[in-house]
């Protein structure tokens, strides 16, 4: 599989990166070794079922979806590093859209 960067660089899909990647994001989080590896083989094969080669920005989106059900806190961690943010407004926003996913809405 080839990942095409932001900078449009090509480079072959490396698992340890990813894996990496997690692992960091999910420093001191009750999340295991085991489970970044299932999150990884999911992303993984759900992007080779693709004809192209794949975008950073897809892998990213991918971890995304899983990761959120996995441990939110690594969530954030991820999402602030994948979509770049600059200032603490980033964050509530992106916690903001977190809680709005994943609280069930109260009945009035």
């Amino acid at each position: 599989m080839v990942v095409v960067k932001r900078s449009g660089t090509r480079e072959p899909f490396d698992r340890a990166k990813l894996i990496e990647g997690l692992r960091a994001a999910c420093k001191n989080r009750p999340v295991t070794d085991e489970m970044l590896e299932e999150l990884c083989d999911a992303v993984e094969e759900s992007l080779r079922l693709r004809p192209d080669d794949v975008s950073s920005e897809e892998i990213g989106r991918a971890v995304l979806e899983r990761l959120r059900e996995v441990d939110e806190v690594g969530y954030v961690r991820f999402a602030s590093v994948y979509k770049g943010f600059e200032e603490l407004g980033d964050f509530e926003r992106e916690v903001g859209m977190l809680i709005k996913t994943t609280e069930p809405k109260s009945r009035s």
